[in-house]
């Protein structure tokens, strides 16, 4: 197979700036397969606590540089919908155009749901969802008006549900949902949208793990982040064969999660009793189906005129 390459195309990475990182990672495997990567990272994040050292998006932009390739840093907070936008803008001045974006900036708190304070829920909502928000609908007009975009969107595993997770696996279970809309409305526009669910030994993963737990060892010694990359860097690509996709990677081992609904029940007389003697039935997975993605083209919902509410 001939090598995978990305000449001529800018790709945005948030959270990029940390070492190791994810988002670093990608920026760095997407520029020496020759794209032109915008690297965003804010720096730290005072509120999240455990983290050793801060992040630099002008590092790894210069690394990236370094190893001939291109790339610009920016430190925008995608946090905040104005932030964003000038995010996506940096991006056009810099290489005039944006093709990729990598939602890969994110904070995690690991605490028991009594003990997740009011700002964590808020705080974890505002970056790893909103933050995915604002740059897809800031990078959304340009990728339409070229009719070409591919979105990654970093999500999780703690979004089908995880103890000590409840705040990160509520703000990346909307990123799952999110990624599938993108999906559907960006078909017919030429814009493909994927999730990862990744592993990897990470500077965020060491804030949380004790040097001698399970997690820590096995993830330093066997998932390092280089081997996420390849994962986001294909669902990046104009062959992605997929969108509206969840891609579990980890250590090399790449899976797929997905929807399903069983086949489950009918019945037009349905009381607590009848649904209870049958319960066994609604919960059978043998004949399953794959809930995907609805493609129905926007054009082809008959819907009233969307009116946004007003403000005072």
């Amino acid at each position: 197979m001939d090598e995978l390459r990305f000449d001529g195309r800018t790709a945005i990475v948030t959270g990029a700036g940390g070492n190791p990182s994810l988002g670093r990672a990608h920026a760095l495997l997407l520029a020496s397969r020759g794209a032109n990567v915008v690297v965003n990272d804010i720096g730290s994040v005072p509120e999240t606590t455990g983290y050793t050292g801060m992040a630099s998006a002008e590092a790894v932009a210069q690394e990236i540089r370094d190893l001939g390739g291109k790339a610009v840093a920016d430190s925008h907070s995608v946090a905040v919908e104005e932030e964003a936008e000038a995010l996506i803008r940096i991006a056009l001045d810099s290489f005039g155009s944006v093709d990729i974006l990598v939602n890969s900036a994110g904070v995690c708190a690991m605490a028991r749901f009594e003990e997740l304070t009011s700002r964590d829920y808020r705080r974890h909502i505002e970056v790893n969802l909103m933050g995915s928000v604002w740059t897809s609908r800031a990078a959304w007009p340009h990728m339409r008006r070229q009719g070409y975009g591919r979105i990654v969107n970093i999500c999780s595993g703690a979004m089908a549900g995880s103890a000590l997770l409840g705040a990160y696996g509520v703000s990346k279970g909307g990123v799952f949902t999110l990624t599938r809309s993108l999906a559907a409305e960006g078909a017919e526009l030429g814009i493909k949208a994927n999730s990862v669910n990744p592993l990897a030994f990470t500077r965020m993963l060491a804030s949380q793990q004790e040097e001698h737990s399970l997690l820590y060892r096995e993830a330093r010694a066997n998932a390092p982040a280089e081997l996420v990359a390849p994962v986001v860097a294909l669902l990046a690509h104009e062959s992605c064969p997929v969108s509206g996709e969840c891609i579990e990677a980890a250590g090399g081992k790449v899976s797929r999660t997905y929807l399903a609904q069983t086949r489950g029940i009918a019945d037009d007389a349905l009381t607590i009793e009848r649904l209870a003697a049958r319960w066994d039935e609604v919960m059978d997975e043998s004949d399953a189906t794959t809930r995907g993605v609805s493609l129905t083209a926007v054009s082809d919902w008959d819907v009233k005129p969307y009116r946004p509410a007003e403000v005072d």
